[in-house]
């Protein structure tokens, strides 16, 4: 290869440098300014995420968190401000991974990863309310039920979550069935390209029951609650993945019917 050859092919990569440096300047722009925003409003958001546990409880308990160190609330609230900037900025952060690699795709390739996109934060968001509204108020509730009441020869047990300690398990409930909700747009992307069938998909079906129930053991608290129900919407996440995977293999077979019959109508005209 020439001189003027490695030039030439040296500048779209530079380009393509300049343009992933702009891309990530917006994105983590975007994740700044919300976590300063969030910072602001860290207390309000505590308060919000602390319902589930208000509503395990009952309405006219006066719950009580504590901090134990000076400055544990204090790096309570950064991760907040960053769980929220991370959440709230996700639009932003994936339309500039899109308007990155789109000028790479083609027309009809475009079209087909947009849906993708759209799916991803609302699978997510949809995770992180079935925390929200079922599985922390569940699992609040079978730990609340381990407290006892002083009396003789009896020690008096009251749960006093730290704030760090409750931000925590909520956060690692959120962010775990958030991903685990990613199951049918990850398996179609890879029904798309050809890697899974649903044919085999159905015939793992054992071994997928058996490492969605290990992954909700390392990813949820060790109580039935949270495990049972991460994995149970996992496996229903399952069974919508082979239909998916299904269409997909129905459409790619009538597109490649129709060029068949087109290429056959031009042998008979020639």
């Amino acid at each position: 290869m020439s001189k003027d050859d490695i030039e030439a092919s040296s500048a779209p990569l530079i380009e393509h440098l300049i343009e992933l440096r702009q891309r990530l300047f917006y994105a983590v722009l975007a994740v700044f300014v919300f976590f300063i925003a969030c910072f602001i409003f860290a207390d309000q958001i505590f308060n919000i995420l602390v319902v589930p546990y208000e509503q395990a409880a009952g309405e006219n308990t006066n719950l009580r968190l504590i901090f134990t160190a000076p400055q544990e609330y204090f790096f309570v609230q950064i991760k907040i401000a960053f769980f929220g900037a991370l959440f709230i900025a996700f639009p932003v952060i994936a339309t500039q991974i899109y308007r990155f690699v789109a000028p790479g795709l083609y027309r009809n390739e475009r079209k087909a990863f947009l849906p993708y996109l759209i799916a991803t934060p609302i699978l997510f968001l949809l995770g992180a309310c079935l925390v929200y509204f079922m599985i922390m108020p569940l699992a609040m509730r079978f730990f609340l039920s381990m407290q006892q009441s002083g009396e003789a020869g009896r020690a008096a047990i009251e749960l006093l979550p730290r704030v760090s300690e409750y931000l925590g398990l909520i956060m690692t409930l959120i962010f775990a069935f958030g991903i685990m909700f990613q199951l049918p747009v990850v398996v179609t992307l890879l029904a798309s390209a050809g890697l899974v069938s649903a044919e085999s998909l159905k015939t793992k079906r054992k071994y997928a029951v058996v490492l969605t129930f290990i992954a909700a053991a390392v990813l949820t608290p060790p109580d039935p609650i949270s495990q049972i129900g991460l994995a149970v919407p996992t496996l229903l996440l399952y069974e919508i993945s082979i239909l998916s995977a299904k269409r997909i293999e129905k459409r790619r077979r009538e597109a490649e019917a129709a060029i068949e019959s087109d290429e056959g109508e031009a042998s008979q005209s020639d």
